[in-house]
């Protein structure tokens, strides 16, 4: 915690270090980052897979957890760059996903193809520079256990999805869905709503 602070409060360190972590204009770590630290600093549980062609864009001052017997399919990239990135037990990263914290994934969770999920926007504010070049602003995302996303759907920075959700293919999800529900559409909307008492889906 004494060598964070110290390299934190001098930035002359801070950027030396980062340049270390990561090449200049890149937001993928070095290969001795990815080698010899990632494994030793960041959980991966029993009987979990992750495939040989998904890119792990991981860093060691943010935190990446995975539960067991979940998987991430091939082509799938995960970022913890700016926010630590969490994927419980049970759960399914499907082809091509891109997941960028920070994201709290739970159990039971199968995410289709193509989905992007990211806690991380970039500002706009000052139109005197580029977006690239001002800072970034994170919201944390939340998807709670049993969610199932269809393929090619966008989960926003700040949003959560409640448990037992379903959401259809192509939507872009931009507000909080509660939990037992159907959204779809851009922006996706709750379309249905499980009733506990009829043990049903019904039409919102």
């Amino acid at each position: 915690m004494f060598l964070q602070r110290s390299i934190k409060s001098n930035p002359r360190i801070k950027k030396f270090v980062h340049w270390l972590l990561i090449p200049r204009g890149q937001a993928r770590p070095r290969l001795w980052v990815r080698l010899f630290v990632n494994p030793f600093i960041h959980k991966k549980g029993r009987n979990t897979i992750i495939r040989y062609n998904t890119r792990m864009d991981l860093f060691p001052f943010k935190n990446f957890k995975i539960g067991s017997n979940s998987i991430v399919e091939d082509f799938a990239t995960i970022n913890n760059g700016v926010g630590d990135v969490y994927v419980g037990n049970n759960t399914g990263i499907g082809l091509s996903n891109v997941i960028i914290g920070p994201v709290k994934i739970g159990d039971y969770v199968m995410l289709a193809q193509n989905i992007v999920i990211s806690g991380l926007n970039h500002g706009y504010a000052d139109v005197s520079k580029p977006p690239r070049m001002q800072p970034v602003v994170t919201k944390q995302i939340t998807i709670e256990d049993n969610v199932w996303i269809g393929a090619n759907s966008v989960i926003t920075a700040g949003v959560t999805i409640g448990k037992h959700a379903v959401i259809g293919a192509g939507s872009v999800i931009t507000k909080n869905i509660p939990a037992y529900s159907v959204a779809v559409g851009n922006p996706a909307r709750v379309i249905k709503k499980y009733n506990f008492e009829t043990s049903s889906w019904e039409k919102v």
